[in-house]
């Protein structure tokens, strides 16, 4: 401790910034390897629509507090023997302390694009094409069942038809959905 209380004062306030966030910052690294809820106290998860201007990018977290005083203290510690100029070195460690947490938003975005949807949306299926599971009595008059391949896996949907009566094992291509698991089909 007498090694940091002899350096001139902005120095000083450089490294004991820079000694805590690190650490902090570590754990955090950790925690968040191992998938243990390491976030701004609340989550670990990062959830937020990135494509539309509206996203609720959460600037003011401690995660981001933590990125930015490790850019800004280590940059400060970095160049205070090259840069004279203390107004010049607070103004870049700023810059980059900035820069921390724009890269941390880049990092996120990527990952993010990583993610996959799998939840099933029946408009997904229109004009896609299956087979007949449980026979569809003809021009509406009930309801039969098909199989159809979406992302991998089958779904059974309800199905009706305007035509005659289509038998199990025929396939058909799906033309109109007519509500939550209800489509119209006709054969192919």
């Amino acid at each position: 401790m007498d090694a940091l209380n002899n350096l001139e004062p902005l120095l000083r306030v450089f490294w004991y910034l820079a000694i805590p966030v690190s650490l902090v910052f570590i754990i955090q690294t950790i925690m968040t390897f191992i998938g243990a809820d390491s976030g701004d106290g609340i989550d670990a998860d990062f959830d937020g629509d990135l494509d539309n201007a509206h996203a609720p990018f959460q600037l003011f977290s401690f995660r981001n507090l933590i990125n930015f005083l490790l850019g800004f203290s280590w940059t400060g510690i970095s160049f205070y023997g090259l840069i004279s100029n203390k107004p010049l070195l607070l103004i870049l460690s700023v810059v980059i302390g900035v820069a921390f947490i724009l890269i941390f938003f880049a990092i996120i975005r990527q990952i993010q694009k990583l993610a996959e949807d799998n939840s099933f949306k029946i408009e997904s299926l229109l004009h896609r094409s299956g087979s007949v599971y449980l026979r569809i009595p003809e021009k509406r008059t009930g309801m039969g069942k098909i199989q159809v391949s979406i992302n991998g896996s089958f779904r059974e949907v309800d199905a009706i038809t305007n035509e005659e009566q289509i038998a199990s094992g025929s396939a058909i291509k799906i033309i109109k959905i007519e509500s939550n698991n209800l489509v119209l089909v006709e054969k192919i």
